[in-house]
């Protein structure tokens, strides 16, 4: 028996509105044998870092591998040229570095949080693509006013988060208790010169 594809493609997910945008899930915006061979690519040409970070007046590790690269970089690892080119596309934006996160597993997170504005172009987006295993994001406004959201990020989807965001929610990758395979994020941004 022959499947057809869908006739539409799944349509974007709108979970927070605001004047730049808000928060915006983009489901299947990367093709799936494409988001394969960019996961693939990433564990591979990437040269992963472990770091450590002050936290409770103690050094932690940070619970991910890290990697970040200038859209200039003499040495951008495949794939990541491809990518700059197809989310600058897909969301309008001139992205001109990207922030690598490895979740090796299910241990692997980052705690709520909000993108660091200072070095960012203001009302520039933010647009995260997920490859490899899915995991859930929560989002969560900062005043405590209002109600928490959880998205499942897929592999191939885009996660595009206003500027403005950044200042009313925050948003993270809790840990799994279950077996999880491992997840690349592509965190793109508009870095000032």
């Amino acid at each position: 028996m022959v499947s057809q594809p869908a006739l539409f493609a799944p349509e974007p997910v709108s979970l927070l509105r605001d004047e730049e945008g808000g928060i915006r899930y983009l489901p299947e915006s990367i093709p799936g044998d494409l988001a394969q061979r960019w996961f693939e690519q990433a564990l591979r040409n990437i040269g992963w870092l472990s770091q450590q970070r002050m936290m409770y007046e103690r050094e932690v590790a940070v619970p991910r591998l890290l990697a970040t690269f200038s859209r200039e970089s003499a040495d951008l690892p495949a794939p990541l040229g491809e990518a700059f080119e197809a989310v600058r596309a897909l969301v309008g934006a001139p992205f001109n570095r990207v922030g690598l996160n490895l979740y090796r597993d299910g241990n692997d997170s980052v705690a709520l949080h909000s993108d660091k504005t200072d070095r960012l172009v203001p009302a520039q987006p933010i647009a995260i693509v997920s490859l490899g295993a899915s995991r859930r994001m929560s989002i969560r406004p900062k005043s405590g006013a209002g109600r928490s959201m959880h998205v499942e990020l897929e592999p191939g989807s885009c996660l595009v988060m206003s500027y403005a965001s950044q200042f009313t929610h925050e948003h993270g990758i809790p840990k799994l208790a279950g077996a999880c395979g491992p997840r690349v994020s592509l965190a793109f941004r508009c870095f000032a010169c």
